[in-house]
């Protein structure tokens, strides 16, 4: 966020980040109404937000299972050097991979778990096999969990129950 102009987040900016953040289709002056400004004074309030870079991505979640045929999973990796240079080989390579949709690095004995979607098991296993032979990669372990149904998804973050930094 350091090549954005700060903004101050005050009471009537963190009701419009968290409102937004879960209900990006708002129109906006639905999210006035909610958020109890005039439909101008909003508009110049998200496209503040925007500019501040507090928006990282506006985006539809799909429903998947209606559309097309598809495999979720969570991958695991452990590497065997956990050194910077190690860290950015690997993130790079997994970076140009787009059915690994992200990837988090993790304390413990896996370095990194990333969620995956797939057209199928097969396709799933031919990244994980083409990423594993990748030998500068150090790639230790790879392990795969697949999703077998989805008891609760993610919709968001908590905003309203975090604590926020200090302006």
């Amino acid at each position: 966020m350091s090549s954005h102009k700060p903004l101050k987040l005050d009471r009537i900016n963190r009701r419009i980040l968290a409102t937004l953040h879960l209900e990006a289709d708002l129109s906006n002056v639905e999210l006035a109404e909610k958020i109890g400004l005039s439909p101008s004074a909003c508009f110049q309030r998200v496209k503040s937000l925007r500019d501040a870079g507090y928006f990282v991505h506006f985006h539809a979640e799909v429903e998947l299972d209606r559309i097309c045929e598809h495999v979720l999973a969570y991958v695991e990796f452990s590497l065997h050097a956990n050194a910077p240079m190690a860290r950015r080989k690997f993130e790079q390579a997994v970076n140009k991979i787009p059915e690994l949709m992200d990837c988090l690095r993790v304390a413990g004995d896996t370095d990194y778990i990333s969620f995956a979607c797939c057209s199928n098991i097969q396709t799933l296993q031919e990244i994980c096999d083409t990423l594993a032979a990748d030998e500068s990669l150090q790639i230790r372990r790879i392990e795969t969990r697949i999703v077998l149904d989805r008891a609760k998804w993610f919709l968001g973050y908590p905003i309203d129950r975090l604590k926020w930094l200090e302006q």
